[in-house]
């Protein structure tokens, strides 16, 4: 194994050291304390937050045009901001009618104004949540005329008619989050549009209001009392930033914390059971993968292609090192996506393996294959270098930084990458546009942006189909149309889908109506009760 480069590891954070208040045997009953990771949170500007923790804390600090309900996820996107909408006969526009009443809690009324505003601003900015906007046609040039108030409504022109459900899923996304116009200008320094201030204060009209954030220790939230829906149970969140799994479930056992996000296996398998805790499961969207690249002459070849697939232990895998926080799923679509499907056909199957590479005229390989330094994709990386073994291919794995495999993926150098990949928004285009898409291979076209053209594969028809699918408005045969894409694409892409994530949050018993927004979206703090 070469490892390109030792990971420094910490000392464990010992109790003294942890963010947030000092330890008491049980939290109060109007607030709720949240143990996690917070250290990827670089800004709270819902037009530039693109990290996990962050879209946590935006969702509860910021409304959108529409949002999803934390109590029926399944039910999809619901009116929010918009109380309703019309789409024009060319599909082009969608034009919103702005619920009356809503504020600010700045006590500033809530306005077609601000959503123009906040969405124009979120383009005008382009930090790197834009795209998820500008993949519309809205550009600096533009977006006066394409995004439009007009008394309490909003209109949205699109360059396309794309799938009414594909532009309001990409509206469910943090950056849709709506800012209170007047508050936030009032803070413009330079032409930023309040970038500055936003990044670390909050103008929202969501269920919470900012009081406080310390990087890499706290974030804590205070109730709004003018939520529409009604101020929120819990009239404080504090989420403390505990690195280590065994400081966060010893907190959780004290009684000093509710919930414990980020339990490894060991911690969890040890508070379950256990009086007074309990441990809930939530599919994500995050999927672990395997891909070939296909520039190497072996790789390309479609039998060796299929030959891979039977060479990964997928119920081996997750019924020990991944135990309860995955599942097998082969399909690039993660399981609760419109057009998710439930096909696993495939299974470790060595005989299986070697007569696909005897078929292709394979005897004997030796590959390259780029892994980041974390746990899961070590084991599953050594799991396939050891049933490769079998049929006389030597994995050689190559380990690094994610900066340091990410940008030999990127530059299409490995013979074989390990990985994970997340939704970006809650829309089967987030991953159809990635996995199964690629107009222009060729190497001038540096599209790091799809993992079909990092891995070398033209997907033939695939890319049209992936077009047609975007701007099907018909929901149900949208669904049919992704379920098709990912049967041709079980069968024939270079790509090894592995297992679909489980989110295990463990937290005090009392603890009611807790999510953590399964696969499409963040958690909700505002529906919990103790």
């Amino acid at each position: 194994m070469t490892l390109m480069k030792n990971l420094m590891g910490s000392a464990a954070i010992g109790l003294a050291l942890m963010a947030g208040p000092a330890a008491f045997a049980e939290t109060p009953a109007n607030m709720l304390v949240v143990a996690m990771r917070i250290d990827d949170i670089t800004t709270l500007d819902p037009a530039e937050s693109f990290e996990f923790a962050g879209g946590d804390v935006s969702r509860n600090l910021y409304m959108k045009l529409v949002n999803f309900d934390p109590l029926n996820l399944n039910a999809g996107y619901q009116p929010e901001i918009a109380e309703s909408w019309t789409v024009s006969e060319d599909k082009k526009t969608i034009t919103f009618k702005i619920r009356d009443g809503l504020t600010f809690s700045s006590g500033n009324p809530v306005t077609a104004e601000d959503v123009e505003f906040s969405l124009q601003r979120a383009v005008l900015l382009n930090k790197t949540p834009a795209f998820i906007l500008t993949q519309f046609g809205f550009t600096a040039d533009n977006v006066a005329e394409t995004i439009k108030a007009d008394g309490d409504t909003v209109s949205i022109t699109t360059d396309k008619p794309y799938a009414t459900s594909f532009v309001l899923n990409c509206l469910t996304a943090t950056i849709g989050g709506i800012v209170d116009k007047k508050t936030v200008m009032e803070h413009d320094m330079d032409g930023d549009l309040g970038n500055g201030w936003l990044k670390t204060n909050a103008a929202g009209s969501g269920a919470y209001t900012l009081m406080g954030w310390k990087p890499n220790e706290s974030v804590t939230l205070k109730s709004n009392p003018t939520y529409y829906r009604g101020a929120p149970a819990m009239e404080r969140v504090i989420i403390r930033h505990v690195q280590e799994s065994a400081s966060q479930r010893l907190l959780l056992e004290r009684g000093d914390i509710d919930v414990a996000r980020n339990l490894n296996p060991e911690d969890i398998a040890g508070v379950t059971g256990e009086a007074g805790l309990k441990v809930l499961d939530e599919l994500k969207g995050r999927l672990m993968y395997l891909s070939l690249n296909q520039k190497h002459p072996v790789l390309s070849k479609p039998e060796v292609r299929e030959a891979f697939k039977y060479l990964v232990d997928y119920e081996g895998m997750t019924q020990s090192f991944l135990k309860g926080q995955y599942t097998v799923h082969q399909n690039f679509l993660p399981a609760t996506y419109l057009g998710a499907s439930d096909e696993n056909p495939f299974s470790l199957n060595v005989e299986k393996a070697k007569a696909l590479l005897a078929e292709a005229g394979v005897d004997g390989l030796e590959l390259n294959v780029g892994v980041r330094e974390a746990q899961e994709r070590l084991e599953i990386a050594q799991s396939v270098q050891n049933t490769a073994a079998q049929v006389g291919i030597k994995l050689n794995l190559t380990v690094g930084t994610g900066k340091q495999i990410l940008g030999m993926y990127r530059a299409r150098e490995l013979d074989v990458y390990v990985g994970a990949w997340g939704p970006d928004y809650p829309d089967p285009q987030t991953n159809a546009g990635t996995f199964a898409y690629n107009p222009d291979n060729s190497d001038e076209a540096g599209a790091t942006g799809l993992l079909a053209w990092r891995n070398a594969w033209d997907p033939g028809d695939m890319t049209q189909k992936v077009l047609d699918a975007v701007v099907e408005n018909d929901r149900d045969k949208r669904a049919a149309m992704y379920q098709d894409i990912q049967a041709e694409f079980r069968e024939t892409s270079p790509f090894i889908i592995v297992a679909q994530q489980i989110e295990q949050n463990a937290m005090q018993d009392g603890v009611t109506n807790f999510s953590g927004g399964q696969a499409i979206t963040s958690a909700s703090y505002w529906q919990v009760t103790k």
